[in-house]
C-alpha cells in the first residue's frame, strides 16, 4: 500500500473511532460535548494517532490493539490545542481555517471542553487496559502521562511562555521544543512500541526516530510562521512575532533553519535502518513533514 492510501487507511479508522468516542448524552450538558467535537473532529494530519498505528505494524499487531492509545493521544492534542488558543495563551481566533473553540463556545466552555477530553483520554486508555488486563498497556499509560504532563508538554508551554519577550539561547530552544512538540509526537510511538512487546534495542531507535521527528515538526512549524499563509494553514501566520517569541527562524534564519529541517529529519529516519521496509510508512512520513504547507 503506497503512503497516500496508508495514510488515509490510518485516517479513517481513526475518524470513526473518535466520532464515537464521547459518552455524553445528557441533555442538560449535551453544549460540552458539542463543544468537545467541534475540536475534536475538526480534521488535521492525525498525525499522532497515525504514529501509533504505524508502530504497531512494524510488529505485525493490529490497530484494534492500540486504538483506544491512538485516540487517546489525539484527544490530549487537541485539549492542548483548544486551551492554546484563549485569550491567557496565543489568544488566536483561527485553527484548521475554523474559528477557535472558545469563538464559538465561549472562554468557560472552551476550557470546560478541553478538560473533559483530558479526562476522557484517560477514561479510554483505563477501560482499554483493564478489559485486556494488559501491563504493557499500563506502562504505555505511564509514558503518555508524562509526555502530556509537566515533564513534558506541559512543561514546554511554561518555558514558551516564559521565554516571551526575550530572546533564549539554542539550548533553551531545543529544550522547549522537546517538550512542548516532541513529548506528545514521542508518546504515540512508545506507548505502540511498548503495547506490541519492542525489544529494548528497536524501542530505542524508535524513540530516537520520534525524538528527531518532534523536532523537525516544530522547525517547520517556526517555518511556516514566516512563510505560511491564512489559505495554507488555516490559522494566521506571524503570530509568533506578534508574541515576541524565540524560534529557530529567530535565533538562526531561515536559510539554516530549513538546513536543520533536512538535517534533524535525515537523522530520524536513519535511526529506521534495522526495520528495514516495515518502517517505509515512518520514513516516508518524515518526509512529507519537511514539505507540508500546514
Amino acid at each position: 500500500m503506497i503512503f497516500t492510501q496508508k495514510q488515509a487507511f490510518y485516517s479513517t479508522i481513526v475518524e470513526e473511532s473518535l466520532a464515537n468516542s464521547i459518552p455524553i448524552e445528557n441533555p442538560y450538558y449535551i453544549r460540552l460535548k458539542e463543544a468537545m467535537l467541534y475540536s475534536l473532529m475538526a480534521g488535521g494530519k492525525r498525525l499522532r494517532p497515525s504514529l501509533a498505528l504505524a508502530t504497531a505494524e512494524i510488529f505485525e499487531i493490529e490497530p484494534r490493539e492500540v486504538i483506544a492509545f491512538a485516540c487517546a493521544i489525539e484527544m490530549i492534542h487537541t485539549y492542548s490545542l483548544i486551551h492554546d488558543d484563549l485569550p491567557a495563551m496565543d489568544n488566536d481566533d483561527y485553527r484548521r481555517g475554523k474559528l477557535t473553540n472558545h469563538k464559538v463556545f465561549g472562554e468557560a466552555m472552551a476550557i470546560l471542553a478541553g478538560d473533559a477530553l483530558l479526562n476522557l483520554a484517560y477514561e479510554t486508555m483505563i477501560k482499554d487496559a483493564l478489559t485486556g488486563n494488559s501491563m504493557a498497556k499500563l506502562k504505555a499509560m505511564e509514558v503518555i502521562s508524562r509526555c502530556a504532563g509537566s515533564l513534558g508538554m506541559i512543561g514546554g508551554q511554561v518555558i514558551d511562555l516564559n521565554g516571551e519577550g526575550r530572546r533564549v539561547d539554542s539550548d533553551e530552544l531545543k529544550a522547549m521544543h522537546k517538550l512542548k512538540t516532541g513529548a506528545l509526537i514521542k508518546a504515540p510511538v512508545e506507548a505502540s512500541a511498548i503495547i506490541s512487546g519492542a525489544g529494548e534495542k528497536e524501542f530505542a531507535a524508535l524513540s530516537n526516530y520520534a525524538a528527531n521527528l518532534g523536532l523537525a515538526f516544530q522547525i517547520k512549524d517556526d517555518i511556516l510562521d514566516v512563510e505560511g499563509s491564512m489559505e495554507e494553514m488555516g490559522k494566521k501566520p506571524g503570530s509568533d512575532a506578534q508574541s515576541d517569541k524565540s524560534t529557530y527562524v529567530t535565533l538562526y534564519g531561515l536559510d539554516k533553519s530549513k538546513q536543520l529541517l533536512q538535517d534533524v529529519t535525515g537523522e530520524g529516519i536513519a535511526f529506521l535502518a534495522d526495520f528495514g521496509s516495515r518502517a517505509d510508512f515512518l520514513r516516508e512520513l518524515a518526509t512529507a513533514l519537511v514539505t507540508r504547507s500546514n
